[in-house]
């Protein structure tokens, strides 16, 4: 009975017969297989040879006047608009950690070490606390560290004179005089490798440091090229290892599973080279890059396609049990599961490519390259696995058929399944009642972001953003930028303004250091309020009196620090910093206060990206509902199947609201990704359940068939998926860890939804019209 059914689908079915040809074309699909070898190659050693050859190709005369359009180009952009350099911002920044600063020893030895950094051709500028200006109503050059044979009491009036300047504190030096901060700005022309932005400055600062024997001193970078840095090392470093991890707990699971090397062997070949092409595919867009793509995005593809190969191979094993040549059982594998799997196809790049709605450009790429991977993926295994059963090899390949772990126990595990779909109807009930309790759970969360996340742990630039936390109140500079109309224009208004910002900000303990022109002014000698002293600005340096208030543009900078603390503890804070803010512009007509920086912008965009992503999430259960109603020609189905891939997602959640965990880009991104990779094996169970209705009336039956006929697949995908993805847990970096575990989480909520809630759905809600039965 079953084989017929099989051979009546591929008479039926004209899209069963397009992919059951495959077989019949075998020199056709190696020529295919090979033309994709050769373009991933080429992406490999040359990806920008498809330009190459069209400009090779283009006329002359086109070729110069694309040249001459490019330089009339050029020629009509205005140059770079360089901007004057922002107090407590810098490409880099070297932490000096030491207790001896304001001794004579210390003192020169830091300021061998900022010459001698000076003088490097890869450093362009520096800014450190001797570079601060005299608070004296006389302007005169007084450095903030004494020069020469000083005495002890003089550099001890030094420390508590830098102690009470509001540039030095906060921006150069932290409150206990202990840490300094140095910031670098590259000159890139003579950068020729990232060691010259972090390692070479802490050779050069220790090298300058042994010309000073008695001085102790420890040094770190950070900063956002540092961090930049060590993310890309990470992940280069990551590449491999997990790679080979991953691919090596796929390799043995499936021996163990599977008890036949040339079955693993056939099996594995397929995923093998459809990640081989897909990373050659990326290099021709560029994307080779991106940091999910180098660790995750290899792992994620393979594991994808094993699962697909996995049911594949089962159907073929069991058709050549039956007795059927390899050919015909192909041809059959091909006419069922293949469609299936391009069914799972579709529903996976829906998942996956709902991301490239968000605003991050890293998340966009890599949900491009997801569905570019994904789409290879089942190239390779349509073409590879049947034209390799269809040689020599698969004669044995039903050898084992009947040893396999899950195959000797599959009858056991059947057994508590269709004892639960005796009671289909409390167990549909209790399904809808779990996902609406594990819903309200995941509701509860709320996004974050946090810049330490993404780096290893334990990493340099990690211990530095936590140490610059504690002791100078955060690396980040956020700050509140005045606009005033030309009514508005009075100096004595503008600095009362300014001291209403200041004030706002003193009362928020996690804004650390304010610094403005006020404060600056307050710091000067004389018993006046700042207000009262704003004629003395003009005492001020020129370039530091700019940097906080510039009157012929109109307009002022307030800057303080923010701890990595991530979004969702700075949230309160920027709502009333905000909310005080229009209070002051009410208060004063004319003026104009705005919140900008870093941790401002991702405290404004990470809400809107992570609304996206939850909205892509929505809206890719919308489409793979649409398209699984449509491919089983019932909307009934797809909303039943709805239900057990929605609960792994929200079981996830709960996991997450239990343990504290934030709601931030990485989880989303697994939600969504792990959405497309769990109905997988929903539709493989679909798709045999509604093959045997065709030949079994009693649903009852047809599910237990449905489950003797996948169950296997389901059972070995989820176990070789969850293998894949245990890889990444012993990353260094936290988010690969957070995706690696919310992925496991899902699959194991999956395969237990797939195994034992959609059954008794499908029992309970799939039922005939009384009048189509009779």
């Amino acid at each position: 009975m079953e084989n017929s059914s099989r051979q009546s689908l591929v008479a039926q079915s004209w899209v069963a017969r397009t992919f059951a040809s495959i077989v019949d074309h075998p020199w056709v699909c190696w020529s295919a297989l090979v033309l994709l070898i050769a373009l991933a190659i080429g992406g490999y050693y040359r990806p920008t040879w498809p330009q190459d050859l069209w400009r090779g190709l283009k006329p002359l005369a086109i070729e110069k006047e694309d040249a001459n359009q490019k330089a009339n180009e050029r020629r009509q952009t205005p140059a770079m608009n360089v901007e004057r350099n922002s107090l407590g911002r810098a490409q880099a920044f070297l932490v000096v950690s030491s207790k001896q600063f304001f001794s004579r020893d210390g003192a020169a030895a830091i300021r061998d070490i900022v010459d001698t950094l000076e003088q490097q051709d890869t450093i362009a500028s520096i800014q450190w606390l001797d570079q601060a200006p005299p608070l004296n109503i006389f302007g005169l050059s007084e450095p903030i560290l004494p020069r020469g044979q000083a005495s002890p009491q003089r550099f001890a009036l030094a420390k508590e004179k830098a102690l009470k300047h509001p540039l030095v504190v906060g921006m150069f030096m932290s409150k206990d005089a202990n840490t300094l901060l140095i910031g670098i700005n590259f000159n890139w022309i003579f950068v020729d490798e990232d060691a010259d932005c972090t390692t070479h400055v802490i050779d050069v600062a220790k090298k300058t440091l042994a010309k000073h024997p008695g001085v102790e001193m420890s040094f770190e970078m950070t900063g956002g090229v540092p961090i930049r840095i060590a993310l890309l090392e990470n992940q280069a470093s990551n590449e491999f290892t997990f790679q080979l991890i991953g691919y090596g707990m796929i390799l043995a699971m499936a021996i163990i599973l599977f008890r036949g090397f040339i079955v693993v062997l056939v099996v594995a070949t397929a995923p093998a080279l459809g990640v081989f092409l897909s990373l050659g595919f990326l290099r021709y867009f560029g994307w080779e890059d991106n940091p999910f793509s180098q660790v995750i995005l290899p792992v994620l593809l393979s594991l994808v396609g094993f699962a697909d190969g996995v049911h594949m191979m089962v159907y073929i094993r069991q058709c050549l049990s039956e007795g059927q040549l390899p050919k015909v059982a192909c041809r059959n594998a091909l006419a069922t599961v293949g469609v299936a799997c391009s069914l799972t196809t579709i529903t996976t790049s829906i998942g996956m490519g709902s991301l490239g709605f968000s605003r991050s450009a890293v998340v966009r790429e890599f949900a491009y390259s997801c569905v570019l991977g994904s789409s290879t993926i089942l190239i390779a295994v349509l073409l590879v696995i049947p034209l390799a059963c269809c040689t020599g090899l698969g004669r044995r390949l039903a050898k084992g058929a009947d040893r396999g772990i899950v195959d000797r126990y599959l009858q056991h595990i059947g057994e508590p399944v269709m004892a639960v779909v005796r009671y289909s109807r409390y167990v549909a009930y209790f399904a809808i009642f779990l996902l609406a309790v594990l819903a309200m759970m995941t509701f509860q969360l709320r996004p974050d972001d946090r810049q330490s996340n993404a780096l290893p742990s334990g990493s340099e630039a990690q211990r530095a953003l936590a140490g610059l936390d504690s002791t100078m109140g955060g690396l980040e500079v956020g700050s509140i930028k005045l606009n005033w109309s030309e009514e508005g224009a009075d100096p004595r208004t503008i600095a009362t303004v300014i001291d209403a910002v200041d004030k706002l900000l003193d009362q928020e303990p996690l804004l650390a250091h304010p610094l403005s022109l006020c404060k600056l002014l307050a710091a000067l000698p004389g018993e006046e309020s700042a207000v009262d002293k704003m004629p003395m600005a003009e005492l001020l340096p020129p370039p530091l009196k700019l940097a906080l208030y510039d009157p012929d543009n109109r307009q002022a900078v307030v800057n303080f620090r923010v701890k990595d603390l991530g979004t969702a503890k700075y949230k309160p804070t920027f709502e009333r910093v905000e909310a005080g803010l229009k209070k002051i512009e009410q208060e004063h007509e004319g003026f104009t206060c705005k919140m900008e920086g870093g941790p401002i912008f991702r405290w404004r965009n990470l809400f809107k990206i992570v609304s996206d992503l939850a909205m892509s999430l929505g809206t890719a259960s919308i489409e793979i509902l649409i398209v699984m109603g449509i491919a089983f020609r019932s909307l009934k189905l797809g909303l039943i199947a709805i239900i057990p891939n929605m609960v792994p997602l929200a079981a996830a959640g709960t996991f997450m609201a239990i343990f504290g965990w934030p709601l931030d880009i990485v989880s989303v991104c697994s939600f969504t990704i792990c959405l497309g990779i769990a109905v997988d094996d929903t539709i493989h169970f679909l798709s045999r359940y509604r093959e045997e209705q065709q030949h079994q009336p009693d649903r009852k039956l047809a599910l237990q068939q449905a489950f003797q006929g996948v169950g296997t697949g389901m059972i070995m995908t989820t176990i070789v998926l969850v293998a894949g993805f245990s890889s990444v847990l012993i990353s260094e970096t936290r988010d690969h860890r957070v995706f690696g575990i919310l992925g496991i989480i899902t699959l194991i909520s999956a395969l237990v939804c797939d195994l034992f809630l959609l059954p008794s759905l499908l029992a309970h809600f799939d039922r005939a019209p009384k009048a189509k039965t009779e």
